[in-house]
């Protein structure tokens, strides 16, 4: 009896340790942030710099880049391409003074959270990491490639969208204000306005 005790054990003990071992390189895998990869396949380090620190009264933003920011965890490295103020009007025909009253709240908020997953890269992108006439290749939340770049006056190129203000920061979030709406095509199809469509 003694001796099947023993041959058991050491196989259990195996099975354990081997359980538990994998259990960690599952963890440690999941917990490994992404580094930032150039589309030659090359890796960049990040510095960090002081970054302006977005006022809490957003005027520099605006309401609707506030709203999107803060779906995200503020204690979690982001970057965030957040369309300008006058983007959302333009682009998306968002107004404050409408689109945050009665049964276009919640369209609007359906809108703001499509376009935080199209525009959100799970780790820090600064606009001094980016390097010139070279361009950074990542994936958003929802998966869009977004292909980033620089021109020599600074102005960051995230898919052919140029930049109004770079590296703004909130907690541990980049913000890049963007003069456009970085999205998909079909999503682009679903909230292009009625009049556009009249004009084709």
């Amino acid at each position: 009896m003694k001796r099947g005790r023993s041959s058991k054990s050491p196989i259990a003990f195996i099975v354990v340790f081997v359980s538990v071992s994998c259990f960690l390189v599952l963890i440690l895998s999941v917990l490994r942030l992404p580094d930032i990869s150039f589309s030659n396949g090359a890796r960049t380090t990040i510095t960090l710099k002081k970054l302006s620190q977005i006022p809490e009264n957003s005027e520099r933003i605006g309401t609707f880049a506030t709203m999107m920011i803060e779906m995200l965890p503020q204690d979690l490295p982001f970057t965030i391409f957040v369309p300008s103020k006058v983007a959302f009007e333009r682009d998306l025909r968002l107004g404050v003074n409408d689109s945050l009253v009665g049964e276009k709240a919640n369209d609007t908020f359906a809108i703001l959270t499509r376009v935080l997953s199209f525009t959100v890269v799970p780790w820090k992108i600064l606009s001094e990491s980016v390097p010139y006439s070279r361009e950074i290749t990542c994936d958003s939340l929802s998966g869009l490639k977004l292909y980033v770049s620089k021109d020599p006056d600074e102005t960051l190129i995230v898919n052919r969208i140029r930049s109004k203000q770079v590296d703004l920061k909130k907690n541990e979030i980049i913000i890049h204000v963007m003069d456009g709406v970085i999205m998909e095509a079909d999503f682009e199809q679903s909230v292009r306005p009625d009049d556009d469509d009249d004009q084709d």
